[in-house]
């Protein structure tokens, strides 16, 4: 355990940036394997709807810095492929 102020605060800090980091990457997951599951499953519209979610989420880790642009690209690629061959 820390002695000083500071080097107390960054402890605090990181623990605070690390969950909410983990939320946005464990979210990000979730809405790319429910886009998986209704692909899987033939459902156009709930792959749709999921796919837009994912799109989303996606986007927001960018943004925040959790994954690089070129694996959100990719991703997302992959999902609106998997999607757009139902129709």
């Amino acid at each position: 355990m820390p002695n000083i102020k500071s080097a107390k605060k960054r402890v605090i800090t990181s623990a605070k940036k690390n969950v909410n980091n983990t939320l946005g990457r464990s979210s990000m997951k979730t809405a790319i394997k429910k886009s998986e599951k209704a692909i899987k499953a033939q459902d156009k519209t709930q792959a749709n709807e999921n796919l837009k979610v994912a799109i989303k989420r996606i986007d927001k880790a960018v943004a925040s810095g959790l994954i690089h642009k070129n694996k959100a690209a990719r991703e997302k690629s992959r999902l609106t492929k998997q999607t757009n061959s139902l129709n």
